[in-house]
């Protein structure tokens, strides 16, 4: 554009506002403001000094012999001779050398075009080939959790005291503990393996591997199928990871049915496409081999287990604030007559010893175990549930049947709501609104966040005790408060009121007693 072309511009904008002044039309208001005009102004100068200085370059050269060269431009940049120039021939070059320096642009534009596409596919290709480079080599993720105690009791009765210490009088003493202490890596092996090793350290003196596995997905059928160390498919409360369960220790019947819940097996998994449907089934050594490591016998005391689940109702639009579940597992298990016909727990607290206990059952050679479980949640609402009971097949004497159950109900006092995994049928990692953070700011004081308030309540039972068989019956009311600092970390407090009958215990001085403990956790996951 030069000087010409922009008052044939001006020109024509006149022609165009001439017949609306002339039929007494107002003038269409300006849509630029005052500062903006200036800027437009400020950019035509610009642009006009920039087409001067171009013209002048454009025009041929004189020297002191009054002879006309072309200017430097018209010969590639490079140095000549000096070449007298044809009167009437200016216009003509300049003409022809404009049209050639657009063409010369153009080429210049699809030149970089055509570098920068080369870039792009050459990046497209390397990328390509590192994600497939990727793909063909083992994965690995490390993760961990820290699990710190307190566990306060006051002054109990003379059983819950025999219990704990083995003397009526001795009241249990309070403890500070790691309650877990894990780390451990897991990952995938093409094409379609999986594995995880997962360790526990809160004991140093007593090592134990908990997750340790290795496994295959995406089977026709199967689906996922693991071998290995891995939990067994019953009990909601012991299938929910320690990381996300409302109370800080499991229910009588959980724990005591389930006792370390995880066992040596091979087991698959499965879920339907919409995810309404989980289950998984397996069979596995029922000694816990954690500390061990292994098992040498001809005894195997094997075990079938299996559990489906079923989300009947999950709520897509709130973004699963709203869901229903219900679940069937159980277990058909063969001790033989071993040494793992026996249940036993403690009094959903981390106490020294087990006060429920039913000993090794003589004669014991199988049992079948049932259980129901259900949750509803509405919003930062929710009711969860379980009951399970187990009949226990001897030689030479009658079955026994033990049983329990608990129910809790939850609430967020902040709104949030407990996720649900639908994959697996479990509860999933809670997500503050808003972090807990406490700082200071200069010259304004402090400012902080909140985190996540959840308050419970969870009424539980086992009944251990049948014929001659004296395991113990409690019930216990626990309240708790979790206090969520961020999705990773976490504050629990639980209040414990109990009662529990031992008729074998010391029934020269007492057969029954109440019992009230304190726990405290601090808690972080990676």
């Amino acid at each position: 554009m030069n000087r010409t072309r922009i008052c044939s511009l001006i020109f024509l904008l006149g022609l165009w506002a001439t017949p609306l002044w002339a039929q007494g039309i107002e003038p269409i208001p300006p849509a630029f403001t005052q500062e903006e005009v200036q800027a437009l102004l400020s950019r035509l100068q610009t642009t006009e000094a920039r087409l001067q200085r171009l013209e002048l370059q454009r025009l041929p050269q004189v020297d002191d012999k009054g002879v006309q060269h072309l200017p430097a431009v018209y010969q590639g940049g490079a140095a000549a001779l000096p070449q007298p120039m044809p009167e009437g021939a200016v216009e003509e070059i300049s003409g022809a050398e404009e049209e050639k320096e657009e063409e010369d642009d153009e080429d210049s534009l699809d030149d970089r075009l055509q570098k920068i596409e080369d870039l792009l596919e050459k990046q497209k290709k390397s990328d390509d080939k590192k994600k497939a480079d990727a793909a063909k080599k083992p994965t690995q993720k490390w993760a961990g959790r820290v699990h710190f105690d307190y566990w306060g009791f006051p002054d109990e009765g003379a059983l819950p005291n025999f219990l704990e210490t083995g003397d009526p009088n001795a009241q249990p003493q309070d403890l500070f503990a790691f309650r877990r202490l894990r780390f451990g890596v897991s990952g995938t092996i093409p094409d379609n393996m999986q594995y995880k090793i997962e360790m526990e350290f809160a004991a140093p003196n007593a090592l134990a591997f908990k997750d340790a596995y290795l496994g295959w997905e995406e089977l026709p059928f199967l689906q996922t199928v693991l071998l290995g160390n891995q939990k067994r498919p019953y009990g909601l409360d012991h299938l929910n990871s320690s990381r996300y369960n409302v109370f800080m220790e499991r229910p009588f019947a959980v724990e005591a049915f389930n006792q370390d819940a995880r066992r040596v097996g091979l087991q698959s998994y499965g879920v339907s496409e919409n995810e309404a449907w989980n289950w998984r089934y397996g069979t596995f050594l029922m000694r816990d081999l954690q500390n061990v490591g292994a098992q040498r016998s001809d005894d195997y005391q094997m075990e079938v287990a299996g559990r489906l689940a079923n989300t009947i109702w999950y709520d897509e639009s709130s973004g699963g604030r709203g869901y229903a579940h219900w679940a069937l597992s159980g277990t058909c298990a063969f001790p033989d007559g071993g040494d793992q016909a026996r249940f036993r727990t403690r009094p959903e607290a981390r106490t020294a010893s087990r006060w429920i206990d039913t000993g090794v059952i003589a004669g014991g050679q199988n049992y079948q175990m049932g259980g129901v479980e259900g949750v509803v949640n509405i919003g930062a609402f929710s009711v969860v549930g379980e009951y399970q009971t187990c009949n226990v097949n001897r030689t030479n004497a009658e079955s026994l049947n033990f049983h329990g159950g608990y129910v809790y109900v939850a609430y967020f006092l902040t709104g949030e709501h407990t996720p649900w995994d639908r994959e697996s049928g479990t509860l999933d990692r809670t997500k503050p609104f808003e972090n807990f953070f406490l700082i200071r700011r200069n010259g304004s004081g402090c400012c902080g966040g909140w985190g996540a308030w959840q308050i419970a309540a969870r009424y539980s039972m086992g009944d251990f005790t049948d014929q001659d068989v004296v395991g113990g019956e409690a019930e216990s009311l626990t309240i708790g408060l979790n206090w969520w600092w961020n999705p990773n970390a976490r504050m629990q407090f639980n209040y414990i009121h109990g009662h529990i009958t031992n008729a074998d215990a010391i029934p020269a001085i007492a057969t029954s007693g109440d019992y009230d403990i304190f726990g405290a956790r601090f808690m972080v996951d990676f």
